[in-house]
């Protein structure tokens, strides 16, 4: 398919705990950002392969990461119950946000780059603002059992989507805070959302070995891609263009978006089930990392 495997980096997070949980890219994609389950940050160097800085400060496991789209400011969840909103570049932790009363499941920042939403197991989503640290909002979601699993801002910012354990995906009106359309259709808790940067598609996973695509226009499910046996999505990100998927499991794959929804072509590089995936700018290349403890990248010839 003229894509390759590029190069894998090893040695970013500890051996003695080992995985790499979720990535992000800064604004100038030149740089990675990954969160491990040694609880540790780390700043990536994709062209100088060096290590920029380790941020520590999470007392579990980090299980999201964002990257501000101008600024060098990080922003980082964990299990631990807080939300961390760090300074790259003076290597610091600029505030700790305890706004859950449990594990943070979720993350995502507004098209302002001025607030962040964060979801929890707690059943609770809440919005606050990056710069003063400050709580704005925090809203219960009533009708679920066991709490939230996930959440993505819309790109124009005025609606948000979360997934339940009880495997509803949920789209909110965020001025409203109410809820304003359920996406039934999964089983099993749902594992990642991604909506498309140009706003007309929702793709949405969950234990149940299918990704479903959603036209928000309509608000309606026109493809289900049906995965193989015991297959688990744990990332899914949209290209800049909304044309291609590429979807985080036992490999990397990727997906051009159209009625058919072809598989364009399969990553097996990694040793275990990869975790997160991201593309770097126009889809010149593709970044996996796994809990084999590697950030890989692929790059689109």
């Amino acid at each position: 398919s003229g894509i390759n495997a590029e190069y894998g980096h090893p040695g970013l997070h500890s051996a003695s705990l080992p995985g790499i949980l979720c990535l992000d890219l800064l604004p100038n994609a030149k740089r990675t950002v990954t969160g491990g389950a040694d609880r540790n940050i780390v700043v990536f160097d994709k062209e100088e392969e060096k290590i920029v800085c380790t941020l520590k400060g999470h007392t579990k496991k980090v299980t999201s990461v964002v990257a501000h789209r101008e600024e060098n400011i990080l922003i980082s969840a964990s299990p631990d119950q807080h939300v961390r909103i760090w300074d790259i570049a003076n290597e610091t932790c600029r505030h700790t946000l305890r706004i859950h009363d449990g594990p943070v499941t979720g993350l995502s920042l507004h098209p302002t780059g001025d607030y962040v939403l964060s979801s929890s197991a707690d059943q609770h989503w809440g919005f606050s603002d990056i710069n003063t640290g400050k709580l704005l909002c925090k809203v219960a979601d009533q009708s679920v059992s066991h709490g939230l699993t996930c959440c993505q801002f819309h790109p124009d910012g005025l609606i948000f989507g979360t997934g339940t354990s009880d495997s509803l995906v949920k789209i909110w009106d965020f001025k409203e805070q109410k809820s304003a359309a359920n996406f039934p259709g999964h089983s099993g808790p749902i594992s990642a959302i991604a909506f498309s940067e140009n706003g007309y598609y929702l793709a949405t996973s969950a234990d149940d070995e299918v990704v479903k695509l959603w036209d928000l226009r309509k608000l309606k499910n026109f493809k289900t891609i049906s995965l193989e046996d015991k297959y688990t999505v744990r990332g899914l990100t949209f290209d800049n263009s909304g044309h291609y998927l590429a979807v985080a499991g036992p490999d990397v794959r990727l997906y051009q978006i159209s009625k058919q929804c072809d598989l364009v072509t399969t990553w097996a590089s990694h040793t275990q089930d990869a975790t997160d995936v991201r593309f770097g700018p126009n889809a010149s290349y593709i970044a996996s990392v796994s809990n084999d403890r590697t950030l890989k990248f692929y790059s689109a010839n």
